[in-house]
Parts: C-alpha cells; sequence; structure tokens
C-alpha cells in the first residue's frame, strides 16, 4: 500500500487546490439530490473501510451529523476490528447508528435452499443483500435515502452485488477512483490506520477485494482511466503502463461483462 507521498502508477492524485473544489462539489451534489427527493434523512452502511467511512464524512459535512443514520452490519465472517472501526467511525462524527446481526436472516435464506450451503460467492452475495433490505427498511421508515458508498474503480469492472451493496440511492465518491478516495479522506481528516487499512468486502472468511480482483487498486485505477474512460488502445495502456496486455485484456472484459449491473434491467426492443 503506498503512502501519502508515493506515487502511483498512474497518478491520478488531485492537486491541493483541486480539492477543495471536488469536495465542495460532491457535497453539493449530497444537499441537491436530498432536496430533490424531497427528504432530509441519509442511511448508509458503515463497515469500516475507506469508503463508507469517506461518504459519512461527506455526508455530515454537507447535512449535519443529525441528518446521518449509520448501521453497522457484522456476519459470521467480518473482522472484529472493522466492526470496532465502523462503529468508531460512527462515534466519531456524533451521528446515531445501530448494530444489527446479519446472520439469523442469511441461515433463514440458506435454510431454504441447504445445496447452498456450501457456496461462498452465493452466500456472500446474500449478506450484501441482506444488508441492503434492512439500509431500505430503515430509509423507508425515515423517509430517507439510502445511501452508497461506491467508487468508480469498483462501479467500472462490476465490484459490487447486484441489489445488494449496488442497491442505493446516489453515489457521491461514484466518479472517485480508489486512490482519489484515499487522497479525499485525507484531506477530510480521516485517521490514517482506515485509510491505509486492506480493503474487504467482508462476505466470506480471508476475502480481500485485491485478491477477489486479482489486481492491485493502483494498477486497475490506472487501466481504467487510461483504457476506458481515456479510450487508450490496449497495447498503448499496457505499454503506457509497463504491465502485460493480457491483463487490460481481462480488466476489458470485467468491464463489459458487469455492464448489466450498471444500468437498468434489459427489456426487448419496441415493435415495429
Amino acid at each position: 500500500m503506498t503512502g501519502p507521498d508515493e506515487l502511483e502508477p498512474l497518478d491520478l492524485r488531485f492537486e491541493p487546490d483541486e480539492l477543495d473544489p471536488v469536495v465542495d462539489s460532491i457535497e453539493s451534489f449530497i444537499q441537491e439530490t436530498m432536496s430533490q427527493a424531497g427528504v432530509d434523512r441519509a442511511i448508509l452502511g458503515l463497515s469500516g473501510g475507506i469508503d463508507s467511512t469517506t461518504t459519512a464524512h461527506l455526508l455530515v459535512d454537507a447535512l449535519g451529523p443529525e441528518a446521518v443514520h449509520g448501521l453497522v452490519m457484522p456476519g459470521r465472517v467480518s473482522q472484529a476490528d472493522n466492526m470496532g472501526d465502523a462503529e468508531r467511525v460512527a462515534l466519531d462524527l456524533g451521528i446515531e447508528y445501530d448494530v444489527i446481526e446479519i446472520e439469523p436472516f442469511v441461515d433463514k435464506l440458506v435454510g431454504a435452499f441447504p445445496e447452498t450451503e456450501i457456496d461462498q460467492f452465493a452466500i456472500g452475495n446474500a449478506r450484501a443483500r441482506v444488508r441492503a433490505v434492512l439500509n431500505y427498511l430503515l430509509a423507508n421508515h425515515e423517509d430517507g435515502l439510502v445511501v452508497g458508498t461506491g467508487n468508480r474503480t469498483e462501479i467500472l469492472v462490476g465490484y459490487f452485488t447486484k441489489y445488494g451493496d449496488g442497491a442505493v440511492d446516489c453515489n457521491p465518491i461514484g466518479r472517485l477512483y480508489k486512490q482519489q478516495v484515499r487522497q479525499v479522506a485525507r484531506h477530510l481528516g480521516v485517521d490514517e490506520d482506515l485509510v491505509t487499512k486492506t480493503p474487504t468486502a467482508g462476505l466470506w472468511t480471508g476475502q480481500t477485494d485485491e485478491d477477489e480482483l486479482g489486481i492491485e487498486y493502483e494498477v486497475l485505477d490506472a487501466i481504467l482511466a487510461l483504457h476506458i474512460d481515456g479510450r487508450l488502445s490496449a497495447g498503448a495502456t499496457a505499454r503506457m503502463l509497463d504491465v502485460d496486455r493480457e491483463l487490460v485484456d481481462r480488466v476489458d472484459t470485467m468491464v463489459k461483462r458487469t455492464e448489466h449491473k450498471r444500468t437498468p434491467p434489459a427489456t426487448p426492443a419496441p415493435h415495429d
């Protein structure tokens, strides 16, 4: 993991004088989204990770702590230090939060289809979807919006659970690559141990984001910025970053195969 003064494979960090405008733009987006929806309450899941922590800070700055309600939703495989970090963030920011154990709900789901018990991928996604249901139950009750914590890197490659952590009303950090999220977090005063901790979705034991993706975030950021967003050819991207062409192609495939996660459900074309 690189420190605050180390360069990334492609340095996507903002210039110091750009950070305040970036943060102001995101916070204005939050305020406008809430206003357009006619609500003044934001609900978000707190995982103890950098994305949810940064989003929580932005929400508090934009709306005030009284308008933010966090949910800490540990499962059987959740690491205790991550859940502790999630509670620490809520306490530091002075927001209301609840801790809800999700495994009883997951057990009920698996009980309906016992053959899924050994399928860690299916159960991991079920955990994410249970959290989404709880987020929306509370948001409906409090007449608020569910605020997502997805960053641009993960959204582009589809690294989220459809109708799970992807089930949100808005994504304030959805235009920031992972390294930019870390930079904004530091700018907002997020504790350094949270900025540099190993990202994990906590969907099964030992899971880490980079292991599951098969690529370091800094390299993934760079490929996405050059090849997907920048439209540079796969070959030129590989040469510029000094990585194998196959890695660029694999990222390209990830983006294409997960397009269905980023668009409304497909319907047939209209009849003539």
